[in-house]
């Protein structure tokens, strides 16, 4: 294999953490995002979660593309996603019970996650069974270290922790604030969070093209 054709093939996997981010970039799972994220523990169990279902949504939605009817297609993908949303619920619910209790009616929503049906539909549906699967380990991996930043920020800000470990100097310096583990501080730092992202992402973006154009430059020299 080429490396052109290598590059080709794992884009999907690099795409879905940075360019497609389904946080900060596509703005997608922004109930479930607000939601969990009062803590980094919670973001991680729910991105996790979410990525499982939509790497395995993916892969059975790619192998039965030519055989699911077009007229039907959207409850087809709805009947893929919430098998697996229900297997992850049980899996939850007989092994980590008090996660499960924390997540609450959200991980019961990963059915209706906006992100697991855009990919299905616009990705999964009309590519191969490796693409897909990577692509959905790539906006999962994206999708999880979002949701876990989030809970990262709002749980050190807001109670002084970190994954459940207090800080003691930061508490006894007075520096958490109750208001981030709030529905106001979500959206402060959810806003604030997209924009360094995206000036981040097209800074970088920026450069490569810069060094694409360069090396080309050199080559035609």
């Amino acid at each position: 294999m080429s490396k052109a054709s290598l590059r080709e093939t794992f884009e999907p996997l690099t795409t879905g953490v940075f360019k497609n981010n389904a946080t900060f970039r596509l703005v997608l799972g922004t109930c479930p995002t607000l939601a969990v994220t009062t803590s980094a523990l919670n973001g991680l169990s729910m991105g996790l979660a979410t990525t499982f279902v939509l790497v395995c949504s993916n892969a059975i939605v790619s192998l039965l593309r030519n055989f699911i009817p077009r007229k039907v297609r959207i409850p087809a993908y709805i009947l893929v996603i919430a098998t697996f949303s229900t297997l992850v619920q049980m899996i939850m619910r007989k092994w980590l019970p008090d996660l499960y209790d924390s997540l609450g009616l959200f991980l019961s929503l990963v059915v209706v996650n906006c992100i697991l049906l855009a990919r299905a539909e616009s990705f999964a549906s009309l590519n191969p069974v490796i693409p897909s699967v990577l692509d959905g380990v790539g906006i999962g991996v994206g999708f999880t270290f979002s949701l876990t930043l989030l809970g990262f920020i709002r749980e050190l800000l807001g109670t002084g922790c970190v994954f459940g470990f207090e800080l003691s100097f930061l508490v006894e310096a007075g520096l958490p604030m109750t208001i981030f583990i709030l529905p106001a501080g979500g959206f402060m730092v959810y806003g604030f969070m997209m924009v360094i992202f995206n000036v981040a992402v097209k800074a970088a973006e920026k450069k490569l093209a810069e060094r694409k154009a360069l090396k080309s430059g050199g080559g035609n020299a």
